[in-house]
């Protein structure tokens, strides 16, 4: 997040799109409805009637993947009635003439054709992004999970930059983490392309130093691997083995049948886990991890702030601290790490990496700190990129084209799928350990709009099953308004019924994210089912 979650609840004008928020970011969700309480406009761009919609001054309801020709068809709209900052534009951007003419053909009509929000619609939401005052822009995995994610991001980050909204209290681009220790796992480098604090592999002098530091000669300049080229590479024979920490894959990944036959083609799988999983009955040896209430240590949360985690437990058999599991492989294949507790490694963490340099342990004893803080003098950074001093000089404009989906609906696949989390469960199988949180929402379902239901003869509580071009599911279907037609939804967090046995692996060409968004499935009635809850929008969490 370019900005921090307490000035959510400061916004005057909020634009949330591919956002599910108040399931998958319940405690962000509250800042976002005490922002509307005080006043505050809220839009909502998305292809569902999500709960979010009920704060709403307005729902968009955008065709899946559409996103960058919406964006695009915005952003002529704001240019063509001189609604853009013109002089924040002059001052500290670049690139502006050339995202003129790449939005040049989104007129309204093309945009509505693509995107399927009317007209009148495009033309009041640009009128009120253009007189907004500042904007804050907030998105997750609605966004990035799909073929053209870059280009989705990089389209949200051009209207902020043509509104003059970068470098603004309650204004920015915030994309909210995917899991609770997302941006600090990307902070420490792990990432195939750079250390940590994002020091790039690619650069001589970040080796050097890292060489020094650690006593070695010889880093490798070469990108590594990211996870789906790893998979690819164990059934082609280059990877040998794979260590798998902390990520249930069978579940999490798409396409699980061609995961499953990665894993199965892997000569060495070595898995660190807190539960016996999905993922489990592939892996040669597993390690006993230990859970955050175990074990010392930092998270650093979606708005930077780095925080100290403290163990309250006392872990259970032969459960070990993951760097304790990794100091005793490299000892054991010859090479001391020299890994310590975890404040002796913060330090090293604080040593050499430049946003984090003036972050101790001792002063994130009762509240963290946000990076970019690079003295020990230094507060932290709030938001970034303060009254338009953009980190790489000037912001830069990019012109992205629409893209269609990589799997479109057809006659043997009629449907949208797209995929996404329930507020009752976390991730894969971790919240099944929970009885209460199983009696609350104990079994998946697949939403399906009204109108597809009585065409397939669907009720809701009947069984179907919903398949793709990679495998199938059977599960019950939930017939709810919050699925627009021709759009089925569901969720990866139950083993018996994974949303991932039908999604695409199709990838993003820069980051590999797979397209878990959309995807094209059929639907099939497979037995009669006992109906239950009324099937509203206003039960948007448990029917």
């Amino acid at each position: 997040m370019t900005n921090s979650i307490q000035e959510i609840g400061d916004a005057s004008f909020l634009f949330v799109i591919g956002s599910n928020t108040t399931e998958a970011h319940p405690v962000i969700s509250y800042y976002v409805k005490r922002a509307v309480k005080k006043g505050a406009t809220l839009i909502v761009n998305d292809p569902r009637r999500i709960d979010l919609c009920r704060w709403a001054d307005r729902w968009v309801k955008i065709r899946p993947g559409t996103d960058v020709a919406y964006i695009n068809g915005l952003m002529r709209e704001i240019i063509r009635n001189g609604w853009h900052r013109k002089e924040y534009i002059e001052a500290y951007t670049e690139g502006f003439e050339t995202l003129r003419q790449a939005v040049e053909s989104y007129t309204l009509e093309r945009t509505s054709e693509i995107t399927g929000v009317p007209v009148e619609t495009l033309q009041e939401v640009a009128r009120q992004l253009g007189q907004a005052d500042p904007v804050s822009v907030i998105y997750t995995l609605g966004i990035t999970e799909h073929t053209c994610g870059t280009d989705n991001v990089k389209s949200l980050a051009n209207l902020q930059l043509l509104l003059g909204n970068v470098g603004r209290y309650a204004g920015g681009v915030n994309p909210l983490r995917g899991q609770n220790n997302v941006q600090g796992a990307c902070d420490m480098g792990a990432l195939p392309n750079v250390y940590h604090c994002y020091q790039k592999v690619t650069d001589p002098k970040a080796r050097e130093k890292f060489e020094a530091a650690w006593g070695v000669k010889g880093l490798s300049a070469v990108e590594g691997l990211v996870m789906p080229e790893m998979f690819h590479g164990a059934l082609d024979g280059k990877v040998k083995a794979l260590y798998i920490y902390g990520e249930n894959v069978v579940l999490t990944e798409p396409h699980m049948a061609h995961t499953r036959k990665c894993l199965d083609a892997c000569e060495f799988v070595i898995q660190g886990e807190i539960f016996y999983n999905e993922t489990s009955p592939y892996a040669d040896v597993i390690f006993p991890d230990l859970s955050w209430g175990e074990e010392d240590g930092t998270f650093t949360n979606s708005e930077r702030r780095v925080s100290r985690v403290r163990a309250a437990l006392k872990p259970p058999g032969e459960a070990r601290s993951h760097w304790w599991v990794l100091n005793e492989l490299g000892r054991r294949l010859g090479v001391d790490l020299g890994l310590g507790p975890a404040g002796k490694i913060f330090e090293e963490i604080r040593e050499f990496g430049p946003s984090y340099h003036g972050i101790t342990w001792e002063r994130i004893e009762d509240v963290g700190l946000q990076w970019p803080c690079p003295t020990l003098e230094h507060p932290g950074t709030p938001f970034l990129h303060r009254d338009g001093k953009i980190v790489r000089g000037k912001g830069l404009f990019h012109a992205v084209e629409y893209r269609p989906p990589a799997e479109v609906p057809d006659d043997r696949y009629p449907l949208w799928l797209s995929t996404g989390r329930r507020l009752y469960h976390y991730h894969t199988v971790q919240t099944h350990h929970c009885d209460g949180i199983g009696d609350l929402l104990g079994e998946e379902l697949l939403e399906i709009s009204p109108a597809d239901a009585e065409r397939l003869g669907v009720n809701t509580g009947d069984m179907v099953q919903a398949a793709s071009r990679r495998g199938a599911i059977t599960l019950k279907a939930w017939v709810t308004d919050r699925s627009p037609t021709g759009v089925c939804w569901t969720s990866f967090h139950f083993a018996k019924a994974c949303g991932n046995e039908l999604t695409n692996d199709a990838l993003d060409p820069v980051t590999k994210t797979a397209e878990y968004k959309v995807c094209a499935i059929r639907v099939e009635k497979v037995a009669d089912g006992v109906p239950f809850g009324p099937a509203s929008s206003e039960r948007t969490n448990r029917p």
